[in-house]
């Protein structure tokens, strides 16, 4: 807990500090459009983020699959967008690393390790036919009937 009170403290500065030493080498201008086409990139991937996740999603049920690894997938387009917004080059590089395929691939299965596995679709399963099990209650009336034409 204490190490991230201590990133979040220092990620600013450090930012800045990059921001500077990069700017008096390549001058400011290169900088602040850096930081706008950045800022746009990560508005970009934020707002695409919604669509694939959805499109996503929706292929995978469609194929009688669980969503999940679609989930985490548009959670890192999202997470990815947000450091993209963010100012300065160490944002960018981890921005760009939740983006790329390589790199968003190993942080899904990285983020599939902590979860606990559960099937979501026996359980799912499981509850549905008890329940409708439970109220809807089959009543059987016996009775004899007779079909009579018309002339």
């Amino acid at each position: 807990m204490q190490g991230f009170l201590w990133f979040f403290l220092l990620l600013p500065l450090l930012e800045l500090y990059g921001l500077i030493k990069v700017g008096s080498e390549v001058g400011a201008l290169s900088v602040v459009l850096w930081i706008i086409l950045s800022a746009i990139a990560g508005i970009f991937c934020i707002r695409m983020a919604g669509v694939a996740t959805a499109l996503s999603v929706r292929e995978r049920m469609a194929r009688g699959e669980v969503p999940d690894d679609a989930m985490l997938t548009g959670l890192l387009w999202v997470i990815g967008g947000v450091l993209l917004f963010i100012p300065g080059f160490i944002s960018d590089v981890a921005g760009v690393l939740c983006i790329l395929p390589m790199t968003r691939y190993w942080l899904v299965r990285r983020m599939r390790r902590g979860m606990p596995q559960a099937d979501i679709h026996a359980s799912y399963q499981r509850t549905h036919t008890r329940h409708d099990a439970e109220q809807h209650e089959v009543h059987v009336i016996e009775g004899e009937y007779e079909r009579k034409e018309r002339d």
